[in-house]
């Protein structure tokens, strides 16, 4: 399977099966200390929510790797994923002392969940995928849903502006040549979708959220990830204590690969 293969599908399910038989969705979020500014910064937001008891519904859940986090922390976690590769490095991380009530599914349909069921819903993967506005109502409805009142749901997004000038850090013809639209910026939304931060405030608008924050999750981490990963550990703490304080700058949000919108039900 390669990029042009992956391009004539035209199933979105199946997309995103092949999709991740390309990309090492296992090691993205902790192969090196840029990458993990993101899921740090994730994980932070999640707590400040986070209640002792609560339940938690990772829908999208990739490898693992928040389900299993918050496992370890002793919190009632369910997990659905669509794509195969992904359940197969989820699964083997399991154990009898990490468990996780997970399974395969879509995020456009949680049926197998009960109204009202959990205080905290991630979607930390779902609207990567999905072009269709009424698919991303749809996935927005479904995780509203199963959200107890008052709950909170976390939003992932791709953004759109960050992602074009990460492409021109690795391809130098990327602004001649790159997959994007000349005159408006748009990214091309293949094989992953993209959201400029006004547009990722439509959607939730328009699927009824109330949104509470809106967070730069990895800001320029991978821009200058050769920096962030040659930083000793002082230097990385602080670098993170920077990004901390700036990551919910409304002026430096659209900077950022990756966006976070914290809503509550």
């Amino acid at each position: 399977m390669n990029f042009d293969e992956l391009y004539q599908i035209k199933d979105e399910t199946e997309r995103v099966q092949k999709t991740y038989e390309l990309f090492r969705e296992d090691t993205r979020l902790n192969r090196s200390q840029a990458a993990r500014v993101e899921f740090l910064t994730t994980v932070r937001y999640i707590e400040t929510y986070l209640k002792p008891g609560d339940q938690i519904l990772d829908v999208g859940a990739g490898a693992g790797e928040y389900s299993l986090y918050f496992a370890r922390k002793g919190y009632a976690v369910s997990a659905l994923e669509l794509a195969d590769n992904n359940l197969r490095a989820f699964r083997a991380k399991l154990t009898e002392k990490n468990p996780v009530d997970l399974v395969q599914g879509n995020a456009m349909d949680l049926s197998r969940y009960a109204d009202d069921s959990f205080d905290i819903v991630l979607l930390m993967g779902p609207l990567y995928h999905l072009s269709r506005d009424g698919d991303k109502l749809k996935c927005i409805s479904e995780a509203k849903r199963v959200c107890k009142p008052g709950g909170k749901i976390f939003f992932a997004f791709i953004s759109n502006d960050m992602v074009i000038l990460t492409e021109f850090f690795h391809r130098p013809d990327y602004f001649s040549a790159g997959d994007y639209d000349k005159d408006t910026f748009r990214l091309h939304d293949f094989p992953f979708v993209f959201h400029t931060v006004d547009r990722a405030r439509e959607v939730l608008r328009a699927g009824g959220v109330r949104v509470l924050r809106e967070i730069a999750s990895d800001g320029v981490s991978e821009l200058l990830e050769d920096r962030i990963n040659a930083l000793d550990e002082d230097g990385y703490r602080q670098y993170l204590r920077y990004h901390f304080y700036i990551c919910e700058k409304p002026e430096l949000l659209g900077m950022s690969n990756h966006l976070l919108f914290i809503g509550e039900k």
